[in-house]
């Protein structure tokens, strides 16, 4: 007699009790798995980002990712990829640290490998320029809340191609050296003076902020640190921000589908340029969340 518990492949089965249970959990887990995707879809809600990112800046690490040509100067502190790493742990806002780049060395670029399941937000920008001014004006609160919530992380690239519309004073080098400056004595500080100089933005063909001028900016942006007036006044890292400034222009662009920098601002989210409008909030919202979205669904 064939025992009705046996399964063709000869393995006990069940009793009809213990089968129901076994598809009710079945369900269960299917329907767990259902809300995990459904989540992962649901990435943003108005006024922020969805996912977490737990210190993002504590676990972020610096990897040697390209061999460009070798600064004619040395980089400041905390700007190892010619732009400074913001995020945070969902209260306080902090920048990753790395040693300052000697003369003949090789930047070096963000590991984003630990940086997943978020927004990857990387800027180049020219502080003279009114189309930064304009995505800032129109993007830079919310690009703030995210990075402060611990949702996203923003890397700042302050690069110099206007200094010809500045008659004759260099502002555009002069703005990106003292971004230098911030991000070399008091990096924490570098998002409160990134939103201070497109509020106090010159206009170009103007001589723009003098060195007194930026000096007080910076200081009334929070930044306490006694060596950004001399670092400013001195313009420490104009040769550096020169070297950058080609470096970005020539490319390679790391973690990026562009070959190089073409004018600014320069918008990438997860590697991917964003091409949309610089004034639309939310366009730029809408394509953060695609991109984080499909990073996710990797």
């Amino acid at each position: 007699m064939v025992n009705s518990r046996m399964s063709t492949s000869g393995q006990a089965r069940p009793p009809k009790k213990d089968r129901r249970e076994e598809a009710r959990e079945h369900a269960r887990l299917m329907r767990a798995e259902q809300v995990k995707r459904d989540k992962r879809r649901r990435l943003f809600l108005r006024g922020g980002i969805g996912i977490g990112l737990l210190a993002v800046v504590a676990i972020v690490t610096l990897v040697i990712v390209n061999n460009v040509t070798a600064p004619a100067a040395q980089g400041p502190a905390n700007m190892a990829s010619d732009g400074i790493l913001l995020g945070s742990d969902g209260t306080t806002v902090s920048a990753a640290t790395s040693t300052p780049l000697a003369a003949d060395a090789d930047p070096v670029a963000t590991d984003q490998s630990a940086l997943t399941d978020t927004a990857n937000i990387v800027m180049y920008v020219d502080y003279l320029c009114p189309i930064c001014g304009n995505f800032e004006t129109t993007n830079g609160e919310q690009i703030t809340n995210w990075v402060t919530a611990g949702n996203a992380s923003v890397e700042i690239h302050p690069i110099s191609i206007l200094d010809r519309a500045s008659s004759g004073t260099k502002y555009s080098t002069r703005a990106a050296n003292a971004a230098a400056c911030v991000a070399d004595y008091d990096p924490n500080n570098f998002l409160a003076f990134n939103s201070a100089m497109f509020a106090d933005q010159p206009t170009e063909n103007s001589t723009g902020l003098t060195d007194a001028e930026l000096t007080t900016l910076v200081e009334g942006a929070g930044v306490t640190s006694t060596d950004v007036a001399s670092c400013i006044k001195d313009q420490t890292y104009a040769d550096w921000v020169d070297a950058s400034t080609q470096r970005a222009l020539n490319g390679p662009i790391p973690n990026s589908d562009i070959e190089k920098v073409k004018g600014t601002p320069t918008v990438l989210v997860n590697g991917v340029s964003y091409t949309g409008s610089f004034t639309d909030a939310a366009a730029f919202e809408a394509f953060v969340t695609a991109q984080t979205t499909a990073a996710a669904g990797e």
